[in-house]
């Protein structure tokens, strides 16, 4: 089980940014959430089979996000993410 959080940096929020993750990861075994940052970033939270998470996070980078994106960085979440699914959080 791995978990990784990921920011994601440039045209990143008022594009549907947060809502088509949430599509993709309908297609991927994994669970987390996406949210917006005050400071213009999306962050994203994934746990699952690495293999899994892997590919879901290269299926963003291959969607027609790619463009919106100018910098994207990730790191080892300390623990699991606690959702249940997929979720947009809010906070």
């Amino acid at each position: 089980m791995t978990s990784l959080r990921i920011f994601f940096e440039g045209n990143v929020q008022g594009v549907g940014f947060r809502w088509t993750v949430k599509r993709i990861a309908t297609g991927f075994d994994v669970v987390g959430w996406v949210r917006n940052l005050p400071d213009g970033r999306v962050e994203l939270l994934a746990s699952g089979e690495e293999a899994e998470v892997r590919a879901f996070v290269a299926a963003i980078g291959e969607s027609e996000l790619r463009a919106h994106i100018r910098r994207q960085s990730e790191s080892a979440a300390d623990e699991p993410t606690p959702a249940r699914g997929f979720e947009i959080r809010h906070d």
